[in-house]
């Protein structure tokens, strides 16, 4: 991408999330170089899927650079609190794994400078492969009416109690202390 590009990149990413930070620049990053090493675009649909470890600012920058949304179900959370994203091509069943390194400190523009502008990514990002795989497309479900709170729930959402269909909200969990 040539300068220019990434200026209107960013920018159109910081309207978006709403600030400018490092952690969109992460997202952003990372989108960038996942576009390079996997040969994948913007997603009309589930071609591209990422899986992210966080719920943090650059998932912002992933939804505006490769239009990957929960709602189209190609952006997936696997919280674990890590600065780390997992892409998937699927036409070609590529995937790659970022997870951010420790970087020098710095303050937080020339963080974010850098993390834009560093022409070697891998002082950035370890480059990895995901420790599991693609998952299944978005699956439509059915959906039921709760027979506790009265609400409309998804079929995978719902459980057996007493006979009675009911949702997670409304359920008597039943644990044995594990």
């Amino acid at each position: 991408m040539n300068q220019q590009t990434n200026e209107q990149l960013w920018k159109k990413c910081v309207e978006f999330h709403g600030h400018h930070c490092p952690g969109l620049a992460i997202g952003v990053r990372a989108s960038q170089e996942a576009i390079k090493a996997l040969n994948i675009n913007f997603a009309e649909d589930e071609e591209v899927v990422v899986i992210s470890e966080n719920d943090a600012c650059g998932v912002d920058g992933v939804q505006v650079i490769l239009g990957c949304s929960a709602g189209k179900g190609n952006l997936i959370f696997r919280n674990r609190g890590k600065q780390a994203f997992s892409f998937f091509n699927r036409t070609t069943g590529e995937n790659l794994r970022l997870v951010l390194k420790s970087l020098p400190e710095m303050s937080r523009d020339e963080m974010e400078a850098y993390i834009l502008n560093e022409a070697d990514a891998t002082k950035i990002f370890d480059f990895k492969t995901p420790s599991y795989e693609l998952p299944e497309k978005a699956r439509i479900f059915e959906s039921y009416i709760c027979e506790a709170c009265g609400e409309k729930t998804a079929e995978h959402m719902i459980r057996l109690e007493n006979g009675k269909k009911i949702c997670l909200d409304c359920l008597n969990h039943y644990t044995r202390g594990f």
